[in-house]
């Protein structure tokens, strides 16, 4: 009878569960599932960086080597501070024959006109005197004509009269012709001489203002900053290198990284906010980088109104970006675990509040700090939002 009897309770102690395993309730965080609406976001870290319309970068107009430099990177700058200067010999040199060419282009100028002044003056008088003897002729025909319609002179005397009268009318005809072409080619010869002289004017001008340009200046107020490359002294640099970068710190923008598997739902214009942590700016997306670099997407954020002190580029910010807003939904705290549009397994708290067994939820879109429950769950309840992989073999717990 005592065989059967220990038979009997082996068989039934070997037929009961195992005791759930306990977990202490400090060391697990929870969160009751809701009805109602919140704002759909994601988050990402990010820095600031200059907006493109910010930056003045200097290239070098010539071949030159740099010789001083006078301001260092992240000194307030003017657009007339002389931030280096740089040297070229060779354009010395083509500055001083351009100067040569272009007097000599002038005082060729000068004598030209002097000379087509003075060749006018000369076909001027010759007019002026053609032009008198055809008005005294033309009065001596007028005089001989009526002398003799009254009988004192012989028709001879005022034939000869109106012929050199008229002879003279051919004359100053011609006399003004050539006058008239005279003027008009003098234009021609001193446009072409003018010509050379603009040429000349043109060709010092853009050496002087090369030359100019060897004390490079900022050109906008802000910071100079730190080039990839920078310019030392003794440095020979080419035309179009760049020898310096100005920014503009109050035109910022905020260059998030946000994971590839978020990004997929921003858009142009979304509005956003940015932690510099000495204060929160808002602004809103304007552009997001179509190519993914480590499982993350670059998203900028132009940021509106004044930025709090301190706010320099490169300085590192946290960013939130609104995507939509979801109304009369079930919602609950993002657990540790869990993607968008999927079903997962948590733990619900029972009535007591000391055990919780393990239900699978199907979650629906998400935000930063909470996401949408679709089935498994109703308003009220409670889940565990920890990492419970410790307890991946087990359905039931014991919270202590």
């Amino acid at each position: 009878m005592t065989v059967v009897v220990v038979a009997a309770i082996a068989f039934f102690v070997y037929r009961l569960k195992p005791a759930a395993p306990s977990v202490d309730r400090a060391t697990v965080w929870t969160d009751t599932v809701k009805r109602g609406s919140f704002e759909r976001q994601v988050r990402g870290p990010g820095t600031l960086v200059p907006r493109e319309d910010s930056i003045q970068l200097i290239p070098a107009q010539t071949d030159a080597t740099v010789v001083h430099i006078r301001v260092l990177p992240g000194t307030q700058v003017t657009p007339d501070t002389i931030l280096m200067d740089l040297a070229d010999p060779q354009l010395q040199q083509q500055l001083l024959s351009a100067e040569q060419a272009l007097k000599g282009a002038k005082a060729d100028y000068k004598a030209l006109q002097a000379t087509l002044q003075s060749t006018l003056m000369d076909k001027k008088a010759t007019a002026a005197q053609v032009n008198s003897d055809f008005t005294q002729d033309q009065l001596q025909a007028q005089t001989d004509k009526k002398l003799f319609e009254l009988g004192v002179v012989s028709g001879l005397v005022a034939n000869a009269s109106k012929n050199k009268a008229d002879q003279l009318t051919a004359q100053r005809e011609i006399s003004e012709q050539q006058l008239d072409v005279n003027t008009k080619a003098i234009e021609v010869q001193l446009a072409s001489s003018q010509a050379k002289v603009d040429q000349a004017q043109a060709l010092y001008d853009l050496y002087k203002k090369q030359e100019d340009e060897l004390q490079v200046r900022a050109g906008i107020s802000g910071v100079l900053s730190t080039l990839a490359t920078p310019v030392t002294v003794g440095q020979h640099v080419t035309a179009g290198t760049s020898v310096a970068e100005v920014v503009q710190p109050a035109k910022l923008k905020a260059a998030l990284n946000i994971a590839e598997t978020q990004a997929h739902d921003i858009a142009i214009g979304q509005p956003a906010e940015v932690d510099t942590h000495n204060g929160i700016v808002k602004g809103h997306v304007t552009r997001i980088d179509p190519s993914v670099l480590n499982g993350t997407r670059v998203v900028d954020v132009t940021l509106e109104g004044p930025l709090p002190a301190g706010a320099v580029p490169q300085l590192s910010v946290d960013g939130t970006v609104d995507l939509d807003r979801l109304n009369d939904v079930l919602y609950v705290g993002r657990p540790a675990f869990g993607n968008e549009n999927s079903t997962i397994s948590l733990f619900k708290l029972g009535q007591d509040g000391k055990t919780a067994v393990r239900v699978p939820v199907k979650v629906g879109r998400a935000s930063v700090n909470v996401i949408q429950v679709i089935e498994g769950l109703q308003a009220g309840d409670t889940v565990i939002l920890s990492d419970m992989s410790r307890q991946d073999a087990v359905d039931r717990i014991r919270l202590e």
